[in-house]
């Protein structure tokens, strides 16, 4: 069985084109086009702002032309995680596979995230069987990496009263609220000086974590592959003296960090003490990760001197902050049980040029506050470390509105559909809601979407069962709208 054969048709069909296109976040040109192509085959009005953003619009089924307009929204961009180094986000297509009940792909992210969301809304414009107030389709650009399209969103974009956020994981379950978020950027200028000549150098490389997604999965307890190598470098500091040539952890603000490494001397007189601590290292963090972490590998290997190496107390300096950094669940919220109310994510390590070591850090909170106070403890512990500390522009938080007209009618959609009534909840990742809501503030809003796993992470995959419910969702609830009295 393929992609092609799964139901519903019209859905995976748009989905797997999508997959054949290109869109990394902040390099959205190939998708734009696909968009402007497929409306202009269908004859579907369409529209763009300054920074890229899509939105296409559609009259009502003829005597639904007085119903609430309904804007169907999901981003262009997907997160490109691959177990193959060499694989081209750029130029590849997504290549899927149907395992089961599940659809993923062959060794990279799936793109579900939110492919599927951009595929049910072009569905819908397609499918003339469907009954419907007037809509709209609004695809947004750079949703993972910095939110620029929502938080740029061109006048006139949206003319909307009620919109449907179809960026959410969970099948049976409705969000109507979600995190805030703000990056924190922390420099540290060093001096490159000559690798001792008398040290024996090694690399060390942590791979095979699960990672997954800085918001969804941040309460699960998973690995982090930059607090494991400082917690390796750390206890080799307070025996030797380490020689730091090279490090590397992580990727992307938004995804827990899945591998990293580092390249390092010590004395050649203290080779064999490097080779036993790590032994002890690797068993005592298999032991604390068994059954959770069941992929994760450790690997010590010499390597010929490098020809540089960062000052001795740049090296102390980082290694000491990056273990002292704060990663995970910092507080449960008190008002929704189960929901992290605040976290933050160390998430990259990255050498920049021949004099920069530039660290990235993503917190999250439903408090406004809390977001930015755990972002000033993450500044406060690298300014204390000599690192230049800068905050990206943050998002707002989306608060809750129990009395929402499009909460009830999708929850009652659900329902009539399925026989279930869905969970109602609010999410700790970040979505676009929030940034629509400050620019609309009469937005009626809800996200929902189907049953996802390990999302930003080549182990993504996507429940099939749930697309045809996700999809059935969408048409009743726009439905039930059109009949709005």
């Amino acid at each position: 069985m393929t992609i092609k054969d799964l139901k519903p048709a019209n859905v995976f069909a748009i989905f797997d084109e999508i997959n054949h296109v290109p869109r990394p976040s902040k390099k959205e040109e190939k998708i734009r086009k696909y968009l402007l192509d497929f409306a202009a085959k269908h004859n579907i009005e369409v529209a763009t702002d300054a920074v890229g953003n899509v939105v296409m619009r559609k009259a009502a089924t003829p005597g639904h032309e007085n119903a609430p307009i309904v804007a169907l929204q999901a981003h262009m961009d997907m997160v490109c995680e691959s177990n193959d180094k060499n694989f081209d986000f750029e130029n590849e297509p997504i290549r899927t596979i149907v395992d089961g009940d599940w659809l993923r792909a062959d060794g990279t992210t799936l793109g579900a995230d939110n492919g599927i969301g951009m595929a049910a809304a072009l569905a819908v414009f397609t499918d003339d069987s469907l009954v419907h107030g007037p809509i709209e389709a609004l695809f947004t650009v750079d949703e993972e990496t910095g939110l620029t399209g929502a938080n740029n969103l061109g006048d006139g974009m949206l003319t909307a009263s009620m919109l449907l956020n179809l960026d959410s994981e969970d099948d049976a379950e409705i969000f109507v609220g979600c995190a805030g978020g703000v990056d924190t950027t922390c420099t540290f200028k060093y001096k490159r000086s000559f690798a001792p000549t008398d040290f024996h150098y090694f690399k060390f490389d942590i791979s095979g974590l699960l990672g997954g997604h800085s918001g969804g999965d941040i309460h699960l307890g998973r690995a982090n592959a930059n607090k494991l190598l400082a917690r390796f470098l750390y206890a080799l500091s307070l025996e030797h003296e380490v020689s730091l040539c090279q490090i590397d952890g992580g990727n992307l603000r938004n995804a827990i960090p899945r591998a990293a490494h580092a390249v390092f001397g010590v004395e050649v007189s203290k080779k064999e003490n490097v080779r036993v601590l790590f032994n002890k290292f690797v068993a005592d963090v298999e032991a604390e990760y068994a059954g959770l972490e069941t992929d994760m590998k450790f690997e010590l290997t010499s390597e010929d001197r490098p020809e540089y190496a960062v000052d001795h107390s740049t090296t102390i300096a980082l290694i000491e902050s990056l273990y002292c950094a704060p990663h995970g669940v910092i507080s449960m919220s008190r008002d929704l049980p189960g929901l992290v109310e605040t976290s933050t994510n160390l998430a990259s390590v990255k050498m920049k040029g021949d004099d920069e070591i530039m660290i990235t850090t993503s917190q999250r909170s439903s408090v406004e506050s809390r977001k930015w106070d755990i972002a000033r403890q993450v500044e406060a512990l690298f300014r204390l470390a000599g690192a230049e500390v800068t905050h990206g522009d943050g998002y707002p938080g989306w608060a809750p509105n129990m009395d929402s007209k499009i909460l009830h009618l999708a929850s009652d959609a659900y329902e009539e559909l399925y026989g279930v009534r869905p969970a109602i909840k609010a999410i700790h990742a970040g979505l676009e809601c929030g940034l629509f809501r400050h620019k609309y503030p009469h937005l009626d809003m809800v996200s929902f979407g189907p049953t996802l796993r390990d999302v930003h992470s080549p182990s993504e995959r996507m429940y099939i069962p749930a697309v045809e419910r996700f999809w059935g969702q969408i048409t009743r609830t726009l439905e039930k709208v059109a009949n709005l009295k």
